[in-house]
């Protein structure tokens, strides 16, 4: 099924949790102030998209496709990215609220996280690979058989990733956040 082609456009201050968004793809399209919270996207594409100050909260997503896509200032609660389209998924993340989102077995090499909080949020088997999380809050994000190599997590803080279970060769911490690698030894420094 092809879907309809939308490009150049900006849409402001629109509700889409009465005032549906047509399905469609959307190419080269900015959001603007727009609320998506616990619509159904499945099946959208947007390609070099951007939203800025966005609710993406509980939307559902299964098969949408991401593509050179930027989320500023949005509110992305629970979003379940590891329901996507992972053909050429591609997002960049500022100034982002990602609580408890999902991103559980998806290819995110180069993806930027910047000044995101990220408390519970899922990267389960996912590949991360060359990533950066600048100024990220990362308490009870889950970091499991994830691959982190040559990830940047210089300014990130509160996380928990055991060395053990994910792949972090070349990856880079800060000497103040080192201890965030060795709770899972349960051993005392002073």
């Amino acid at each position: 099924m092809n879907l309809p082609f939308i490009s150049d456009k900006t849409y402001t201050n629109i509700d889409y949790t009465t005032n549906n968004l047509p399905k469609a793809e959307y190419d080269n399209c900015t959001f603007k102030n727009c609320n998506f919270s616990n619509t159904y996207l499945s099946g959208f594409s947007f390609l070099e998209c951007e939203f800025v100050n966005c609710n993406f909260s509980s939307v559902k997503l299964g098969d949408t496709a991401f593509k050179d896509v930027t989320f500023n200032d949005c509110k992305l609660v629970g979003t379940p990215f590891n329901e996507c389209n992972s053909f050429l998924l591609a997002m960049t993340f500022n100034q982002c609220q990602l609580n408890l989102a999902s991103f559980y077995n998806l290819k995110l090499n180069n993806t930027a996280f910047n000044n995101c909080k990220l408390e519970k949020t899922d990267f389960t088997e996912t590949n991360l690979s060359q990533s950066i999380f600048n100024k990220c809050d990362l308490n009870q994000a889950v970091f499991d058989n994830s691959n982190l190599e040559k990830v940047d997590f210089l300014t990130a803080y509160n996380y928990s990733i055991s060395p053990s279970k994910n792949k972090i060769k070349g990856a880079k911490f800060s000497k103040n956040e080192i201890l965030g690698l060795l709770k899972d030894y349960n051993i005392i420094i002073e």
